[in-house]
């Protein structure tokens, strides 16, 4: 009995915490969905659905110290279930072949590709002899047309082209990031480029409240560039519109490098300083006046006010899946402030987590959702034992000072790990950019954004604007010479895929267990970076369409090729934890070890006489399936049923991993089969 009551009292303690791990089980199942190697069956999921009624009923019979375990394991189920709902209920037609020839559509997103090509998203597709039936709802092309006559896209625009589109590429190497599952759940089911001119077919018409948002929010991006030319104007229209398609790679870079990324971003940050200006503006208006002061609820008033005008910034924006997380966190805090409950609590976190995974279960993949999540948990928990702490800890005057360095380290340190995780790269002097950028964003670039936007009807945006300019000026600038300080960023090996969710657990049982066994998840986090630090790279690494090899080799991966398949190139060396670009790893190529053989173009496939059974032969172009070449063999025909390889050398030989092994087979990777 002696167990018992300490285990009861170590429940008991929990009593009124326990609610801020629902989201945690919900996450739980979430995760668990997606890294099933099969997609569950229909009589799978309803087995599932009556194994979360059946803990229901059991969790109300049982003990108070037993019955958390029952809804645990219920609400893990339960996220299981949520995550197969929102895949099957987005399942729309993906292209099971390369395509080209005419493509039409009507203009539903502008954005700028990753080689900073201009770039349309089109709902309502045509595709020449592809009926309807098969036909993606939406299609994402890059405009690499340098002929005159093109047309400059607006929104609801009917455009056509022609264009080369294809199905979502799978992961680049196995177990990396799925581009197939990001599609699926983005409703995208072709991705492509053209080499000629957009032309219009029929200008702009009337649409749903998204197209006249869209509209909306396109106009708004160029009268912000109109006042603010470059990167400054870039800037400004990625934080109020959510429009990132004028600010240059060069920005773009800087930002990542000095850790200042996050800025550009419509994030929980925007959300907060745009709420925060609006509900003191708010307050401080009602309180000019003895009624509104005395006998008006004034506080319940600027929360009201504050989220009428976080709701238009999530409409004007966009509203992405990371807004829409912002949004929703910032409109549980000021609920919250309206009934007059403690508007920033760990609760009031676990709200907006249960909501964000409920609507999008696939956010959790995501870094934008793990990077929000684990900064708001952070800054919450750490802020809150500071206000428990009996006695004044910091003076007054220094508060201030001290809440903005402390956010910013405590944020700083809670996403590192995520962010180095998913973007392999540390920014050594991010914390100093931020103290430097972060408060000027607060204090001067969001008031007068929202002046600006008060004044833009009567035309009286221009001396806002101008102040936000400066304010982004500075921004930019220290970013810029952050960027460039002497080992301003180091780069890190991708994590294997049990890292982050052990790393996230840990910190997770520190934060929100009761007691002294919290500490139980330290361990946890010491275990996560010993894995991390014990990550091993393939061997060797193939394209799935055989353009590319990468070998290991002592001066880091050596690529065949020094321009082809630039994105597999970036995304392997990046894993690698390598900063050199691709052209640079291609010198490593000819000291490569020798038994890894490139095949490039149709040439090099006819000339090809055999190989020694050790070797591995890789090749661009179909080989002939009708002689034994007497070694292994990797050529588009077969690479189309493996996906990306990766090979490890063993003394057995070479050990095989392939990219659709290690993805199963599930909705978003199902393709149907070539017309």
């Amino acid at each position: 009995m002696g167990l018992w009551n300490q285990f009861s009292a170590v429940m008991l303690r929990q009593r009124g915490h326990l609610f801020c791990w629902v989201p945690v089980c919900l996450a739980l199942g979430i995760g668990w969905y997606f890294s099933l190697r099969a997609e569950p069956s229909g009589v799978m999921l309803a087995a599932v659905a009556c194994v979360v009624v059946v803990l229901a009923v059991v969790a109300r019979a049982l003990p108070e110290v037993t019955a958390p375990f029952a809804v645990a394991a219920a609400l893990v189920l339960l996220g299981v279930l949520l995550a197969a709902f929102r895949a099957h209920s987005v399942a729309a037609p993906v292209l099971g072949w390369r395509y080209y020839g005419p493509v039409e559509g009507r203009v539903v997103a502008l954005d700028r590709s990753q080689s900073d090509a201009p770039r349309v998203t089109l709902d309502q597709v045509r595709l020449d002899r592809v009926p309807p039936a098969r036909t993606p709802p939406r299609v994402r092309v890059s405009l690499h047309s340098t002929l005159s006559g093109a047309i400059t896209p607006r929104p609801g625009m009917q455009v056509m082209t022609t264009a080369h589109l294809s199905p979502p590429a799978g992961p680049v190497e196995p177990g990396g990031f799925d581009f197939q599952r990001h599609a699926w759940f983005a409703e995208l089911g072709a991705v492509g480029y053209t080499r000629v001119p957009l032309l219009g077919m029929a200008d702009p018409v009337e649409g749903g409240i998204a197209l006249i948002l869209f509209r909306l929010r396109m106009a708004a991006s160029a009268r912000v560039r109109a006042h603010l030319p470059g990167d400054i104007g870039g800037f400004a229209a990625a934080i109020t519109t959510g429009d990132r398609s004028a600010i240059s790679q060069d920005a773009l870079q800087d930002l990542r490098s000095s850790n200042l990324a996050h800025l550009l971003a419509i994030s929980g940050l925007h959300m907060g300083l745009l709420s925060g200006v609006v509900f003191g503006a708010a307050r401080l208006l009602l309180a000019l006046h003895p009624v509104t002061a005395t006998r008006w609820p004034s506080r319940s008033i600027a929360a009201g006010a504050a989220l009428i005008a976080a709701t238009g910034y999530l409409a004007l924006s966009g509203g992405n899946v990371a807004t829409e997380r912002a949004y929703v966190m910032c409109a549980v805090a000021l609920c919250a402030l309206m009934i007059g409950r403690r508007a920033i609590s760990l609760r009031a976190v676990a709200i907006a987590g249960i909501i964000v995974l409920t609507l999008r279960p696939e956010a959790l993949m995501g870094p934008g959702f793990q990077m929000s999540f684990a900064a708001t948990t952070a800054l919450v928990a750490v802020f809150g034992w500071i206000r428990d702490i009996e006695g004044e800890v910091i003076p007054k005057r220094l508060r201030p000072v001290a809440a903005v360095v402390i956010s910013s380290a405590v944020a700083g340190l809670a996403t590192a790990p995520i962010s180095a995780a998913h973007f392999n790269t540390i920014a050594h002097y991010g914390l100093v950019a931020n103290l430097l950028s972060v408060p000027l964003m607060g204090g001067l670039v969001i008031p007068a954004a929202v002046l600006a936007a008060i004044l833009a009807p009567f035309g009286g945006e221009g001396i806002p604007l101008w102040a936000m300019g400066l304010g982004l000026e500075w921004i930019l600038s220290v970013a810029d010479v952050v960027a460039h300080l002497p080992g301003a960023r180091s780069f890190v090996p991708g994590p294997g895929g049990w890292v982050l969710p052990l790393l996230s657990l840990g910190f997770l049982w520190l934060v929100l267990w009761q007691g002294h066994l919290r500490w139980f998840g330290l361990p946890a986090i010491v275990l996560s970076f010993a894995l991390w630090q014990g990550t091993t790279r393939p061997d060797v690494l193939v394209a799935d369409t055989g353009t590319l090899v990468g070998v290991m080799t002592p001066a880091g991966r050596a690529l065949s090729k020094d321009k082809a398949a630039g994105f597999v190139a970036r995304n392997w060396l990046e894993n690698d934890g390598d900063g050199a670009d691709q052209a640079v790893a291609a010198q490593r190529w000819a000291g490569q070890e020798e038994g890894i053989i490139h095949l490039s173009g149709k040439r090099a496939v006819a000339a090809f006489s055999g190989c020694q059974p050790e070797d591995v032969v890789v090749a661009s172009a179909d080989m002939a399936t009708d002689r034994d070449w007497g070694c292994q063999v990797y050529d588009p025909l077969r690479l189309r049923k493996t996906g990306a390889i990766a090979l490890n050398k063993s003394a057995q030989g070479w050990e095989v991993t392939t990219a659709k092994d290690r993805a199963g087979t599930r909705l978003w990777n199902s393709r149907p089969q070539s017309q």
